[in-house]
């Protein structure tokens, strides 16, 4: 075989081999590019309680979760390195029932393809989400899930908004023992105290126990009525003769939105009236107000997870401008949380730089963002096993529909008028 007829053989072998080599370079340059580009969106998803005991909750959650989305997707999308990727939401009505927060939850991860979660509205509902979004990888932000045994679970992927709600109670009984303290409240204190029987009621319960049990060493605090009732209770005739029957100086009760409004007017109705009133993180609702009369919650203490009196002032600035231009209405504190909640997650996807499960993890469990919740910062603390931790603010209603900041001290504008002058007005007209 001649030296030319042998190249040409060479070369005819060579040039598959050569293409095809091309072709693997071409496609790796491909996939290289299109990692270079990043995702075109980000897809969100959140099962919430559209319909249901807590469809008034859920729409506002969604609101929340809608804003802080328009306004990433205002600025061209979250930022990947460089590269703008919108945001959509999917959201899915879970109706208040667990089973279908479970279905759904899977129903996001598996057919929409949903890349990370917002979480759904209460401590019972948030279970189930999380734990199907453990189980797959997938981070869970939520912001209405206040019982610390959800993250007790050493869940990787499962993180907090709202606080414990332990500190609820634990927040207004540390008010509480200064009114004492400046004469305000007698000595002993007569405590009247109903709550669900659930994970919130107990908590609510805890933080008040727990606290007598850590600072009441000389019986400073009597807990005379100590009365549980369930959830989706209509008639609280029975628990209002036992608060009545105790003359409790001071009134506590841990509920959720349906039932204090029943509570409430039944409170009214029974002509009740107490040095001090409270139903914990109830009673700022005044478009319920119509409900229980002209002055049915004035002097009503009031604990919030929330304030546009504090946090962040900017941010908070910003959250209520842009919730003003939106809906046309001031916010409440589940548009608050649930914006912050949402915010957190956008905010650790760009810190990430990419729509990575385990990157944004890693990004959430080390943030340190600056925040609208009361502390100004908002993280999410190994040790509490990645639920928030910040303080609760104490505010009074006042007559003519405001209400002052009496805890903490930082940004307290009133000491609070106590006894309630409701119950001396009463008092007056009675005798």
């Amino acid at each position: 075989m001649t030296r030319s007829r042998r190249t040409r053989r060479v070369l005819a072998a060579a040039v598959p081999v050569l293409l095809t080599a091309l072709g693997c370079s071409d496609k790796k340059a491909d996939v290289a590019q299109a990692k270079a580009v990043g995702p075109t969106r980000v897809l969100i998803g959140a099962t919430l309680p559209l319909s249901g005991a807590e469809a008034k909750s859920g729409a506002m959650f969604r609101q929340g979760y809608e804003l802080a989305i328009d306004e990433v997707n205002r600025r061209g999308g979250l930022d990947l390195q460089g590269v703008k990727a919108p945001v959509q939401l999917i959201v899915r009505d879970d109706k208040t029932q667990v089973d279908q927060v479970t279905a759904l939850t899977r129903k996001l991860i598996d057919e929409d393809k949903v890349d990370f979660l917002l979480g759904t509205y209460t401590s019972a509902l948030i279970a189930a989400g999380s734990a199907v979004a453990e189980e797959a990888h997938v981070p869970y932000v939520n912001g209405a899930g206040g019982v610390v045994d959800l993250y007790k679970r050493n869940f990787r992927y499962l993180f907090g908004v709202q606080p414990p709600l332990e500190q609820i109670s634990t927040s207004f009984m540390v008010w509480l023992e200064t009114a004492q303290k400046s004469g305000r409240v007698p000595r002993p204190a007569r405590i009247a105290l109903l709550w669900e029987n659930n994970g919130y009621g107990k908590s609510f319960r805890k933080g008040l126990t727990d606290f007598r049990a850590r600072v009441d060493q000389e019986g400073a605090w009597n807990l005379v009525v100590d009365e549980p009732f369930d959830l989706g209770t209509k008639d609280f005739s029975p628990h209002l003769a036992k608060v009545k029957a105790a003359h409790a100086d001071v009134f506590l009760a841990s509920v959720h939105l349906a039932e204090y409004l029943d509570l409430h007017q039944q409170y009214l109705k029974a002509g009740l009236c107490h040095k001090v009133e409270s139903y914990g993180t109830r009673g700022l609702e005044r478009q319920y107000g119509n409900l229980f009369g002209a002055h049915g919650t004035d002097y009503m203490m009031v604990a919030g997870f929330w304030s546009p009196r504090v946090g962040n002032k900017a941010l908070v600035k910003n959250f209520l401008d842009a919730y003003q231009a939106k809906y046309g209405e001031q916010p409440d504190r589940e548009q608050a949380l649930s914006y912050e909640t949402a915010r957190a997650l956008l905010t650790a996807i760009e810190h990430a730089g990419a729509v990575d499960r385990d990157l944004v993890r890693d990004k959430l469990a080390s943030l340190q963002m600056p925040s609208i919740m009361p502390s100004g910062m908002l993280s999410f603390p190994a040790a509490y096993g990645q639920q928030a931790h910040y303080l609760f603010v104490v505010q009074q209603n006042q007559p003519d529909g405001s209400t002052a900041i009496v805890y903490p001290n930082i940004a307290a504008v009133s000491t609070a008028e106590v006894p309630s002058p409701r119950c001396e007005r009463r008092e007056r007209v009675a005798r």
